[in-house]
């Protein structure tokens, strides 16, 4: 396994990352001890970066995590969120009272005393930006000093937003996703160069595009529209053609990002594992991701929208 340091943190992190979002049952349903066995597999073979929230599997996630890591703590850094955990009708709070809550459950189900990283989920979906800024930062911070969290991060589609609250207040993280793959690299020209100046670790998710770039396909949910569809299926085509497994080659060239410290994939089963583990061996041939960045050129850096409008990039408002 190859470590990174993880910007200003002290972490040193698997640069592939373990996404929990899988054991809740987000991409389908998986098995308990299907699960569990990938985690202790993952953690045998080096992954020490875990990355989960209350809302994938609306908690189920977490509990899930929270049992295949017993005895095992200590071997793995362990990253949570707030601010969304898909409760009704209020899915989204970023007020410090319900993030002050939020940790509590979260520690409960993960059976650990304090997360390594606490991170604010999806800052899209806040009313309004300075919230974060103000209020939900500021109470994670409070947290960080009780010891219930080592380090604080931001997530989020969107880059603009994420590169606002960055230069308003201070992150130790933030993880992007959707943003750097085989179909999209914008998240270097609008984030990367702000983390770098700062020290702030930067987290890369999604590496297959939320599995738009796999042979299995994406959800039903997968919220692209049918040109950015097609244009992923082109790709798994060419793939196909030069014999290799479209997500290996996807996971890969995000691996060979030479700021991001961990990419996060899902993963609910052994054989998971080992194929991502595997990328590690790997190299990308030149003339295929030439081939490939082809046929994504009609589509390139293209994204769907997601929370409040106001908050995507096309939509963005505020000056820098």
């Amino acid at each position: 396994m190859i470590y990174r340091a993880l910007g200003k943190t002290g972490f040193e992190v698997s640069v592939i990352g373990f996404g929990a979002s899988s054991l809740g049952n987000e991409f389908g349903p998986t098995d308990f001890d299907a699960g569990v066995r990938a985690v202790h597999l993952a953690i045998e073979r080096g992954v020490n970066f875990f990355d989960v929230s209350p809302y994938y599997g609306r908690t189920l996630a977490e509990e899930r995590l929270g049992s295949a890591l017993e005895g095992r703590r200590d071997k793995v850094i362990l990253a949570t969120k707030v601010g969304r955990d898909g409760r009704e009708p209020n899915e989204c709070d970023y007020s410090a009272a319900r993030v002050i809550a939020s940790i509590d459950g979260s520690l409960q189900r993960l059976r650990s005393d304090h997360v390594d990283l606490l991170q604010v989920h999806d800052v899209e979906n806040v009313a309004n930006p300075d919230q974060i800024i103000e209020e939900t930062i500021p109470a994670m911070r409070k947290l960080q000093r009780d010891g219930k969290c080592r380090a604080v991060g931001i997530t989020g589609l969107p880059l603009k937003i994420l590169r606002h609250i960055a230069q308003q207040v201070d992150v130790d993280t933030i993880l992007s996703f959707c943003r750097y793959n085989l179909m999209i690299d914008d998240m270097d020209a609008l984030l990367t160069p702000l983390c770098r100046a700062r020290n702030i670790g930067l987290i890369n998710a999604a590496p297959l595009h939320m599995r738009l770039l796999s042979d299995a396909g994406p959800p039903d949910w997968h919220p692209a529209p049918e040109e950015i569809r097609a244009a992923a299926r082109s790709v798994i085509d060419i793939c196909r053609r030069a014999g290799v497994d479209v997500a290996d080659v996807a996971l890969r060239f995000c691996l060979d990002h030479p700021y991001v410290a961990t990419t996060v994939i899902g993963m609910s089963n052994s054989s998971e594992v080992e194929q991502n583990l595997h990328t590690l061996e790997t190299k990308n041939d030149p003339d295929l991701l030439r081939q490939i960045e082809q046929a994504v050129a009609p589509v390139k850096n293209q994204i769907w929208t997601q929370g409040r409008p106001e908050n995507n990039d096309v939509n963005w408002r505020h000056e820098m």
